[in-house]
């Protein structure tokens, strides 16, 4: 008996610096538990060919013909699983897809940063530099971000009727150019009685046909 205890103790003596062996192996980075971040964008068992660009790689061809259909060869990236048209487990599958690069897609494809700080209501219309990003599903070829010269068209939440509503009912009190925002030009036509009318009228017409617009350079709602 003397002796199986001896054995036992033994063998718990062995468990317990396997245990610590084992511990220290995945605290000092032997075994990582670390998840990709690209997963976080990767559905388990979906359609290979729907998985977005994160989640692939592939073998661009750069010759295609600009508009015509053209197929890469893609595998997916560690950890990522997905299954094919008959719910087959895939790790390379042709991606099918229309030669252009990311910045001659529709607009409908990707999301541009917005600016506040453009005048929206100017002539000529002012453009500012915005970065494009690719929507996920979207397949092209070069870099999904891209800088983008748009229009300014955002919008301070000012309304066009009743800035309209305004000029025709209480324009020559400045009102009008109050409620957007342009106090030197309502004093003035406060002060001028609406410049005895004749600034009145020019306001309706002016806000009216949406020359005139909001102080913050933003557009109407």
């Amino acid at each position: 008996m003397a002796a199986v205890g001896v054995l036992l103790r033994a063998f718990r003596r062995h468990c317990r610096v396997l245990l610590f062996l084992s511990q220290f192996y995945i605290l000092s980075g032997g075994e990582s538990t670390d998840i990709p971040p690209y997963m976080m964008k990767c559905p388990s068992n979906g359609l290979c060919s729907r998985l977005p660009a994160d989640c692939i790689e592939c073998k661009t061809n750069f010759s295609c013909v600009y508009g015509k259909p053209v197929t890469f060869d893609c595998t997916v990236k560690p950890s990522v699983t997905c299954v094919d048209q008959d719910f087959k487990s895939r790790k390379s599958f042709v991606l099918n897809m229309t030669c252009r690069f990311c910045w001659q897609l529709p607009e409908t494809d990707y999301e541009c940063s917005s600016s506040t700080s453009c005048m929206a209501v100017s002539c000529p219309r002012q453009r500012y530099t915005a970065n494009c990003t690719v929507r996920d599903h979207i397949h092209c070829l070069g870099n999904r971000t891209f800088p983008k010269m748009l229009y300014c068209n955002w919008t301070g939440g000012y309304k066009w009727s009743t800035a309209l509503a305004l000029s025709i009912t209480l324009g020559g009190f400045g009102a009008d150019r109050f409620y957007l925002g342009q106090w030197r030009e309502g004093l003035g036509k406060l002060f001028s009685f609406g410049g005895l009318g004749i600034w009145t009228l020019l306001d309706v017409l002016l806000i009216g046909v949406g020359y005139v617009g909001p102080a913050d350079g933003s557009l109407y709602i």
